[in-house]
């Protein structure tokens, strides 16, 4: 197939792009003028691959070079770097509105959209940040959207591994630990998350790619383990990890020094039966990702 992945210098776009590669489609791959390429530097000499800025003209070209069968949109900006809130809604809405219009017009079949996970229940999950909530309201346009080109949504638990960005998670607990400071303040760490590794995500991803067929005009699906662990047991595995390869690691894991966020989820609630039923299964537990994930920072 001919795919298109925006944000493919990003963390999950540039594993879809290397998985898509390894199944010999074509990929076009859409980024910001000023995006640095190291995530995909290994692929870059193969032909399949093609690469247009996001900028300016580029989605226009990207489209106009070759018919795309089905679009992967990644892009997305979370507002940890200080962004405006003109930018991320640039970034999330705007920019997803205007993939989807240039989708239609050039007859693309499929569009697969990466969403955040909240609980449905909750509302007020929905306005916890502008990323969050800009999110959502792209999804609305999705569902509008679903008359004219097949919709693919994936709600995505909290994903980590290997090249995740440095302002996430799970990356800055690793760089903390790296850097053996004296004190890691957190909160109480009781909220329960589902932790899963890129690889069964970009699992996820082929999986459906292949099963389009079989799906409806608008088709939801929850990512995730089914394994909820709070984030304070994650955190200690993670320690316990790290402090077998760096045995001098004295840092302090403080928790409860810092309050819970207002309107903290503690608890979500996910639905993996229908990603399943297709014949989808994570392979990766937490304590092996996080081996894994480790390792990768000494090689």
């Amino acid at each position: 197939m001919n795919i298109l992945v925006t944000g493919a210098t990003g963390f999950l776009g540039s594993h879809l792009v290397k998985r898509f590669l390894q199944e010999n489609h074509t990929v076009i791959a859409i980024k910001r003028k000023t995006s640095d390429l190291k995530r995909l530097s290994i692929c870059l000499d193969n032909k399949n691959l093609f690469i247009f800025d996001s900028d300016d003209n580029g989605l226009k070209d990207a489209f106009s070079n070759v018919h795309i069968d089905t679009v992967f949109h990644t892009a997305c900006c979370y507002g940890r770097k200080g962004e405006s809130l003109e930018t991320i809604l640039d970034a999330n809405l705007m920019f997803g509105i205007k993939l989807l219009q240039t989708a239609t017009f050039f007859n693309t079949d499929t569009f697969f959209n990466t969403d955040t996970f909240f609980n449905t229940d909750t509302l007020l999950q929905k306005y916890l940040s502008f990323y969050t909530l800009s999110k959502k309201q792209f999804v609305d346009w999705l569902k509008l959207y679903s008359e004219k080109i097949q919709i693919v949504n994936m709600k995505l638990e909290h994903m980590y591994g290997e090249n995740d960005d440095d302002t996430k998670f799970v990356p800055w607990i690793l760089n903390q630990l790296k850097n053996n400071v004296s004190e890691l303040k957190l909160t109480k760490g009781l909220q329960k998350r589902d932790f899963i590794h890129i690889s069964d995500v970009v699992d996820a991803y082929s999986l459906l790619l292949n099963k389009k067929n079989s799906l409806k005009s608008f088709s939801e699906f929850d990512v995730g383990t089914g394994d909820l662990v709070t984030i304070r047991n994650f955190v200690e595995e993670m320690y316990s990890a790290y402090k077998k390869i760096q045995p001098t690691l004295k840092t302090k894991l403080n928790f409860g020094a810092l309050p819970y966020r207002e309107g903290e989820i503690m608890e979500i609630k996910e639905n993996l039966t229908p990603l399943k039923d297709l014949g989808w299964k994570p392979t990766v537990n937490c304590k092996t990702g996080i081996e894994k994930l480790i390792k990768n920072l000494y090689e």
